[in-house]
C-alpha cells in the first residue's frame, strides 16, 4: 500500500529554509508520509543532491507555466483581483503596510490601470467594512483556475497541500486545483510581516500554521480566519538559530571578511530598498567608523538586499555604490547574500551560516525593520534600526521616507517593545551604537520578551511542531 502523500510548495528561498533547514521535513517523513516538493525546476537537481534522502521526490512547480497564465489569461482581471485581495482586508487591523502598497499602485500606474485606480480605491473601502464582500472577492478567484499541475495531482494523488503562503503568490493556482479536487489545504507564514501585508487567502485554505498569537490574531481580524483553522507553530526557520547550529567559529568567520578581531563590530543589513535607498544610511555609518567618531574602534559589515541583484538600474547602482565604498574606506567591508539560482536568486537560504554568524558576532546589528530586527534578538544582538531620510528618494520611482514608516504593524511592535532603538539623524544614530558599544546588556530582558511573544517557541521546537501539526490534518 503506498503511503499517504504530502505537496509542500516551496517557490520561494524562505520556504527552502522553512520546509527543508528544520526538522520539519524528517518529522513528516518519519510519521509515514511520502514528501513531493514541489520547487523551481531549474533547481531540482540540485535539492535533490542537497537534500534527497528517502521518502522525498521533487518535481517541478512550473512557474513559468503559472506566470504565462497571469500574463495571458485576461491579465487585467487577474491583477485587479488580486490587487483587491492584498488591498481589501478588514480595517479591524493595523493596515499601515498596505495602505503604502496602494499608495504604490496608485503613484506607479499608467493607461488603463489609472483610469480604473479610483473605482478600485472605492472598492477597497468597501470590502474593509464588509465580511461579505471579503467573502466574494475570495470566491471570485477560483475562475483562474489553470490545470497546470493536473497530471501531479493525477499521479500522486496527495492527502493534503501545503504551500507557504494561502495564494499570495503563484502557489494561488495549485492551492485552486487541490480545492476543485476536494483535496485538503494548509498554508505556512514563512514571513514576519506577511499576514499584516498580504491580507485575503490567494485561493480556498482550510488551515493556516503562523508563527504567534499575534500573527494569529492579524488572520483572524484582518482575514477572516476561523480561530479554529489557526494553528500556532512557531517559526521553524528560526530552529537553527536558536540552537546555534548554523554558526561559524568567530575566528574563522572574522578571517572570511578580513575583519579586525580588536575592533567592535557594527552590521548593516541593507533592507526596504524597494520603497526607499539604503545609501545614506550606509554612508552615515561608514563615516561614523572611518571617522573614528564611536566610543570604541569599531568596523562596519554590509550585507547587500538581495533586490541589488536584480536588474533594475537603481537597486544595481546602489549596490555598486556600497562596494565602491568599501573599497575607498577603512573597515568598511561587504557581504553579499549567497544565490541558490532559478527564480529565487539571492532570497535562497543559502548562506544561513553566515547570517546567523553575521548577527552572533555584532557587537551592535543595524538594519531599516527587518525582518532579520527579530532574527538578531534571536542571537541576543543589541539592534538600532536606522531610519535616515534620503533627501531626494528613488528617482521618477514612488518613495516612503524611512521617518514615516514606524507605524507599520511590525515596525510599531519592534519600537513599542523596547528591544531596540530607531535613529533618525546621525547624532541619534551615533548615540544608540554609542550606548550599546558601552553597554552590550541593555534591553537583553526586553529583547527576550520581544521573540517569545514574536516566535513563540524559543527551543528550536517549532519544526517538529509543526510538522505534528500538518500530520494531524491527515486523520
Amino acid at each position: 500500500m503506498n503511503p499517504r502523500t504530502i505537496f509542500l510548495s516551496a517557490d520561494h528561498g524562505l520556504a527552502i529554509v522553512y520546509f527543508l533547514q528544520s526538522d520539519l521535513l524528517p518529522t513528516l517523513l518519519a510519521g509515514g508520509v511520502r514528501v513531493v516538493l514541489l520547487t523551481d525546476d531549474s533547481l531540482i537537481g540540485q535539492i535533490e543532491e542537497r537534500f534527497g534522502r528517502e521518502g522525498l521526490v521533487v518535481e517541478g512547480l512550473r512557474m513559468a507555466a503559472a506566470r504565462q497564465y497571469w500574463n495571458h489569461e485576461r491579465p487585467g482581471q487577474q491583477y485587479w483581483i488580486d490587487f483587491l485581495r492584498r488591498a481589501g482586508a478588514s480595517n479591524r487591523i493595523n493596515l499601515e503596510a498596505v495602505d503604502s502598497y496602494i499608495q504604490q499602485v496608485g503613484a506607479e500606474a499608467v493607461g488603463l490601470r489609472r483610469a480604473a485606480f479610483p473605482a478600485m480605491r472605492v472598492a477597497v473601502a468597501l470590502m474593509r467594512r464588509s465580511r461579505y464582500a471579503r467573502r466574494r472577492l475570495v470566491t471570485a478567484q477560483a475562475r483562474f483556475s489553470p490545470p497546470i499541475y493536473a497530471d501531479l495531482f493525477e499521479k500522486y494523488r496527495p492527502s493534503l497541500v501545503v504551500a507557504a503562503t494561502p495564494g499570495w503568490r503563484s502557489d494561488r493556482y495549485l492551492l485552486r486545483e487541490a480545492a476543485r479536487r476536494g483535496v485538503g489545504t494548509a498554508a505556512a507564514i514563512v514571513g514576519w510581516d506577511n499576514p499584516s501585508s498580504y491580507s485575503l487567502p490567494g485561493a480556498p485554505v482550510d488551515r493556516i500554521t503562523c508563527w504567534s498569537q499575534i500573527q494569529k490574531d492579524e488572520l483572524v481580524r484582518g482575514a477572516d480566519w476561523d480561530p479554529q483553522q489557526v494553528h500556532i507553530g512557531g517559526i521553524p526557520s528560526y530552529d537553527g538559530y536558536f540552537r546555534r547550529s548554523w554558526l561559524i567559529p568567530r575566528t574563522e568567520y572574522f578571517n572570511r571578511h578580513g575583519l579586525d578581531p580588536e575592533r567592535k563590530l557594527i552590521a548593516y543589513a541593507a533592507s526596504f530598498i524597494t520603497f526607499s535607498p539604503n545609501i545614506q544610511n550606509v554612508a552615515v555609518l561608514a563615516r561614523l567608523i572611518s571617522d573614528d567618531s564611536l566610543g570604541a574602534p569599531s568596523q562596519l559589515l554590509i550585507r547587500l538586499h538581495p533586490n541589488h541583484f536584480m536588474d533594475v538600474e537603481r537597486f544595481a547602482q546602489e549596490g555598486e555604490q556600497i562596494r565602491r565604498m568599501a573599497r575607498e574606506l577603512p573597515h568598511v567591508h561587504v557581504v553579499e547574500p549567497a544565490p541558490l539560482g532559478g527564480e529565487f536568486g539571492r532570497y535562497s537560504g543559502e548562506d544561513m551560516d553566515e547570517k546567523s554568524s553575521m548577527m552572533a558576532y555584532a557587537d551592535v546589528f543595524t538594519t531599516v525593520y527587518s525582518t532579520m530586527v527579530v532574527e538578531a534578538a534571536c542571537h541576543g544582538a543589541p539592534v538600532v534600526s536606522v531610519c535616515i531620510d534620503h533627501d531626494r528618494g528613488w528617482e521618477g520611482k514612488f518613495t516612503l521616507p524611512l521617518s514615516r514608516i514606524g507605524g507599520w504593524p511590525t515596525h510599531d511592535r519592534f519600537r513599542t517593545s523596547g528591544a531596540g532603538r530607531v535613529a533618525s539623524d546621525e547624532r541619534g544614530l551615533r548615540a544608540a551604537l554609542n550606548e550599546y558599544l558601552e553597554n552590550p546588556s541593555a534591553q537583553t530582558a526586553e529583547r527576550r520578551a520581544f521573540i517569545e511573544r514574536e516566535c513563540t517557541y524559543t527551543d528550536g521546537s517549532a519544526g517538529r511542531r509543526t510538522a505534528g501539526y500538518l500530520l494531524s490534518l491527515l486523520n
